[in-house]
């Protein structure tokens, strides 16, 4: 793998609903999350980092992703990776250009084996980062649920040359662009559908506080606090207004690219599954909502 060019690193993601911009207040009033900019039928939501966003609201008649939203460096790092997925027989949906919507950036977009949309870009007007105490900073990971989970780790690791981490028995599959952990994570699924988006707060004391603030407004974990094996990351789950799974966590393992060998983690384990033994298994209608929706994605160019 090391001749192939990675993506750089994650950068958020759009969400598609019915009546989604409607839910906007959960998110600026207690997920912790600002209105960065909005169109019509569109909000771009920021954190504490310096990415001009990290969540979208897009109104949809379906439920699912608009796009994941990954970064590259610079162009020439944006012209290089596309070279490689259009020698890997990636489809993409036109070349390397300057998007003309409210984020702008210079990049291109592909479709992934479950027709998942996916942005790359670089060029953004970033904004001024800070750190709030219990406020998302960044976007940790995405998961994806995949009805061919074997294929999907071999085209993220040929086409944009993510590497695996761990595993979760034969079921869930950890994938990383840089030194954290997992920036994608894919899950075997009956079908395409998006199973979480995790928001990094920083620290343990700032994950924990950012618990307490959303029960003060009325808002419980659905699964957590507790601690995964696989990334050593705390996980709070919490399910959207539009049904969507969101996490906070934070401290996700940095990898050693030299030394760090892939493990696969068991699922009968109570402890790997959750090191602290403070949430136990997610119950299952916690399992049917990270299930998720049908989203089986944009359509293929002819």
């Amino acid at each position: 793998m090391a001749d192939k060019i990675s993506v750089g690193h994650l950068r958020g993601i759009v969400m598609r609903a019915p009546g989604m911009t409607a839910t906007k207040a959960f998110y600026t009033e207690q997920w912790g999350l600002h209105e960065a900019a909005s169109d019509e039928g569109i909000v771009y939501l920021h954190g504490t980092s310096a990415e001009p966003f990290l969540y979208g609201l897009k109104d949809g008649d379906t439920y699912g992703i608009e796009y994941a939203h990954f970064g590259m460096e610079n162009r020439d790092d944006m012209i290089a990776l596309y070279a490689q997925v259009v020698a890997e027989g990636g489809t993409v949906l036109g070349a390397p250009a300057l998007f003309n919507d409210k984020i702008g950036g210079y990049g291109f977009e592909m479709l992934d084996p479950d027709n998942r949309r996916l942005r790359f870009t670089t060029d953004l007007q970033m904004r001024e980062a800070s750190q709030k105490h219990a406020y998302p900073h960044k976007i940790s990971h995405l998961v994806f649920n995949t009805p061919d989970l074997e294929g999907s780790e071999a085209w993220y690791a040929r086409v944009l040359g993510f590497r695996t981490s761990d595993y979760s028995a034969d079921q869930m599959t950890f994938m990383r662009c840089n030194e954290t952990h997992h920036a994608v994570a894919l899950v075997r699924a009956q079908y395409p559908s998006i199973n979480h988006v995790a928001f990094e707060v920083p620290g343990i004391n700032s994950f924990m506080r950012a618990i307490g603030r959303m029960k003060q407004n009325g808002q419980v974990p659905s699964w957590g606090p507790g601690r995964h094996g696989p990334g050593d990351n705390p996980f709070a789950y919490f399910v959207s207004p539009s049904g969507f799974v969101i996490e906070f966590t934070a401290d996700v393992e940095l990898i050693d690219e030299d030394t760090h060998e892939a493990r696969v983690w068991s699922r009968s384990d109570p402890e790997a599954m959750d090191q602290w033994m403070t949430a136990g298994p997610p119950t299952p209608a916690q399992r049917t909502v990270m299930a998720g929706r049908p989203d089986f994605g944009f359509p293929k160019p002819e």
